[in-house]
């Protein structure tokens, strides 16, 4: 099978792309490196340096399926940047659907996200839960769902949105090779504190300790990349025409940000400095998946759903990058 990656030299996105090839597939990654980087491209896939707006120039009736990962994905910076997320993740996902319909391409999985559901009313969330998303981020990832669906109705589009909670993690492929997540600038909780860990920030800074929670900090779901990229995969399998299917991934347990601190120190051995600052505009107070649909439908089970071990992964890849 043939397979374009859109946003395949970033962190989620190359390690799809890893599998793919190391299932025997023929992978073409379309990224422009703005976000990403051209070295975390696995050998073995083709690299085309053009924005997911440019998909047109690329696609052709060869390709089987587009796994589309091209985006932005900080909340924060969404609401003071609310126009360039409009661009890329709505307009990049107009313009992809337009190029996979003028060339006959009819199966798409869909990097969507969580931050979809805002401050939900109940938790674990299910994917039938109220849409009502508190960033720009989760507004633009919304709207292109709704486009996608809207493709799925008018043209039989085959597609699938995976809505992940918060990633973690790195992935070991078969050669040995590690791969995982180097953002610049970095904006994940957990990367963020090996950073301190590792004495390259003075100190660890939590966004807000007076939400209703335990600790007063955030609550969030987390998942490794390799069960996460594992659902990408078991997606494409699922796809049929004329049905847009929907799948929360996460593990279903919640963790405070102090708590994933104390992970992170317990992990790494190190006792960094931690402040609180304000809260973030656009972070709800808590976000913890309901799976069962994806269990259910799709097969899938989190196999590293440990906390410590998502951490151990991230940081034995962050010692590999830095040293």
């Amino acid at each position: 099978m043939k397979y374009l990656v859109t946003g395949g030299a970033g962190y989620i996105g190359s390690i799809v792309a890893t599998m793919l090839l190391e299932d025997g597939h023929e992978v073409v990654v379309l990224d422009d490196c703005s976000t990403g980087a051209a070295g975390r491209v696995p050998a073995g896939a083709e690299l085309v340096r053009r924005p997911v707006r440019e998909a047109g120039e690329v696609l052709d009736s060869t390709f089987d399926a587009v796994l589309h990962f091209a985006g932005l994905i900080a909340a924060g910076e969404s609401m003071r940047k609310p126009d360039i997320y409009w661009e890329a993740n709505t307009a990049g996902t107009f313009a992809l659907l337009d190029a996979m319909r003028t060339a006959g391409v009819k199966t798409l999985v869909f990097s969507s996200t969580a931050a979809v559901y805002g401050d939900p009313v109940e938790v674990p969330i299910r994917e039938d839960a109220v849409k009502a998303p508190t960033s720009t981020y989760g507004a633009t990832k919304l709207s292109a769902d709704m486009a996608i669906q809207s493709a799925v109705t008018a043209y039989g589009l085959a597609a699938v949105s995976l809505r992940y909670f918060n990633v973690v993690g790195a992935y070991k492929d078969r050669a040995g090779a590690w791969h995982g997540e180097n953002h610049e600038p970095e904006t994940h909780i957990i990367p963020i504190a090996l950073d301190a860990a590792a004495g390259r920030r003075e100190r660890m800074v939590l966004f807000g300790d007076d939400y209703p929670t335990k600790d007063g900090t955030c609550v969030r779901d987390y998942i490794h990349v390799a069960d996460l990229a594992d659902a990408h995969l078991l997606a494409l399998r699922a796809a049929e025409a004329g049905e847009h299917k929907i799948y929360n991934l996460g593990n279903g347990n919640g963790f405070t940000n102090k708590e994933v601190v104390e992970t992170v120190k317990r992990v790494t051995g190190v006792d960094f400095p931690v402040a609180v600052e304000g809260r973030r505009a656009g972070d709800p107070a808590e976000l913890v998946a309901s799976s069962e649909k994806a269990k259910t439908e799709l097969g899938w089970k989190p196999s590293r759903d440990s906390l410590d071990r998502m951490v151990a992964d991230a940081w034995e890849y962050y010692q590999h990058v830095h040293g």
